[in-house]
């Protein structure tokens, strides 16, 4: 199947079902928490951080199901590798002023590239894809037309979203 990946009804409902395109009544609508849940036990540090300064507002929004919880908790895991590699880099950076981060001596003493950029460059691209998932971009905002009004009951969709 060829084309971009269908966008969920309720994400269509957000930017105004821009193409005006028939809107599927029997989509699955997975349950949302009562409470922003508590981030998995094995977080720590960044990741956590990054868990409640986030999260809380995806709650809001109404964003954050039951089923959307692993590709939150692997974009916080993503914030929270690219956070260490580049404060290692950063470290090493200063300790280096000749080389920088850049740059490390190989067991034979030549110079090569420091594994951690591509640790961080690696960690970036995937927070910024789970990041797009949730319109925690500016492009992705753009995309997203309505507030919360449907979830107060009081706007126009508000039968369609349960």
């Amino acid at each position: 199947m060829s084309g971009p990946p269908p966008t969920p009804t309720h994400l269509k409902l957000l930017r105004g079902n821009p193409g005006h395109q028939k809107l599927i009544k029997d989509e699955p609508c997975p349950a949302r928490p009562s409470e922003m849940p508590e981030p998995p036990a094995f977080f720590d540090g960044y990741a956590c951080d990054e868990w409640w300064r986030v999260g809380p507002e995806l709650h809001r929004l109404g964003l954050l199901t039951v089923l959307d919880l692993g590709p939150f908790e692997a974009y916080c895991e993503a914030y929270g590798r690219w956070r260490t590699a580049e404060e290692v880099l950063r470290k090493m950076a200063a300790e280096d002023p000749e080389t920088g981060a850049l740059l490390i001596r190989a067991g034979t003493g030549d110079p090569r590239a420091n594994p951690l950029l591509s640790i961080s460059t690696k960690a970036a691209l995937n927070m910024l894809r789970f990041a797009g998932e949730f319109g925690l971009t500016p492009a992705a905002r753009t995309r997203i037309r309505a507030g919360i009004a449907w979830r107060q009951g009081d706007g126009e969709f508000s039968g369609l979203l349960g």
